[in-house]
């Protein structure tokens, strides 16, 4: 355990300050205990900063929580993952809104090379749910270290663990919760048995309980910390569809199952797909085929660096990337070169129209 561990639990306990406003306290304090050491009269002399929050920052009583909730972590053998860590989950670095600190259960890699977030109504129906199974079957035999991540709901949600786990796959389940308990309870089992291999994650600390607008901060977290994420089966409203919008703003890879224009729980794929929001999604092959993950091939001779004198600084390390790797997903190259996507994506943009790298489906850029 890191030993700002309590510090750190003790920044997101402070009422009033959420994730940008924590943020903007470690970029200017510069140390997560510091916060807490800081005068009053210093904490007043950061911009936008209530003076509500400084009395908080302030009261012993945040400390106090934080050590109660430090106590919890310990005794169950908790993971405590900061958003400077290298363990916690880097594609979430590239979405403004992720959460600071996460706490996690079991035994994964959250950075896997390739992740996969599958949501969907509570109510599937038997055609949805078999779908769900079929398409992580498919998974599993051609991706086999794929890592599955899905919130531990009824219906979709459930289908896709135990048939990641009926495949040997690793999966996550996102809480909306604390880990001082399992929300559905008869999904305890499944729970326990994802923690072999996968995990259990939340950013909420113990006592937290499942209210609603919980499940709405969970969702940016499913959508965030994969490649893409696949909607099976949903109504014209729910939580699956709010996934997708927040996917589609952190330019993650969208997914939809169509379904019969008279069948409810086909409501929202069809409304995805129909807007242009979601890509329409018939089998595993075709949606390896757009991620670009078909096949693994040899890699290509990378072409010598005199042949492009005008690469700017940005675009040589670009370019230095690409040539170690066969292809890479636009938001791995995001997190390996600690770049804003907006940015990377107009340095990308450059380089393809100078012909040194082209982009394949699924956000994949490889050296043209």
């Amino acid at each position: 355990m890191n030993d700002k561990t309590l510090y750190r639990i003790a920044l997101t306990l402070i009422k009033g300050v959420g994730v940008m406003h924590a943020r903007n306290l470690m970029e200017i304090v510069g140390d997560e205990e510091a916060i807490f050491r800081e005068s009053a009269q210093r904490l007043k002399a950061i911009p936008r900063l209530p003076a509500k929050v400084i009395d908080e920052i302030r009261s012993p009583e945040v400390l106090r929580r934080a050590e109660k909730e430090l106590a919890f972590v310990t005794k169950n053998n908790l993971q405590i993952l900061f958003f400077t860590d290298s363990d916690y989950p880097q594609r979430l670095t590239q979405c403004i809104d992720a959460p600071v600190l996460l706490y996690a259960k079991g035994q994964v890699d959250l950075n896997r090379a390739k992740m996969v977030s599958v949501v969907g109504t509570r109510n599937a129906t038997r055609a949805g749910e078999q779908f769900c199974e079929a398409f992580i079957h498919g998974l599993a035999e051609r991706v086999p270290d794929i890592l599955i991540v899905s919130g531990l709901a009824y219906g979709i949600d459930i289908t896709a663990h135990r048939a990641a786990l009926q495949n040997g796959l690793s999966t996550v389940a996102v809480l909306a919760h604390g880990l001082d308990r399992i929300y559905p309870s008869l999904h305890r089992q499944t729970a326990v048995e994802m923690l072999k291999t996968g995990a259990l994650l939340t950013e909420f600390p113990g006592g937290t309980n499942p209210d609603r607008h919980n499940f709405v901060k969970r969702n940016r977290i499913v959508a965030g910390m994969a490649d893409a994420v696949v909607v099976i089966e949903s109504g014209e409203k729910g939580g699956s569809l709010t996934t997708a919008d927040i996917a589609n703003s952190y330019f993650r890879e969208v997914f939809a199952v169509p379904g019969r224009v008279r069948d409810r729980m086909s409501d929202g794929c069809n409304h995805l797909i129909a807007n242009n929001q979601a890509v329409l999604l018939y089998s595993t092959e075709q949606f390896l085929s757009h991620m670009g993950w078909e096949n693994e091939k040899m890699p290509e001779q990378p072409k010598q660096k005199e042949l492009f004198p005008e690469l700017t600084e940005e675009e040589e390390k670009i370019y230095r990337l690409l040539s170690r790797h066969e292809a890479m997903q636009v938001n791995a190259l995001a997190i390996e070169l600690n770049l804003p996507v907006t940015e990377l994506f107009l340095a990308l943009l450059e380089m393809e129209v100078k012909n040194i790298v082209k982009a394949l489906p699924g956000g994949i850029y490889q050296l043209a």
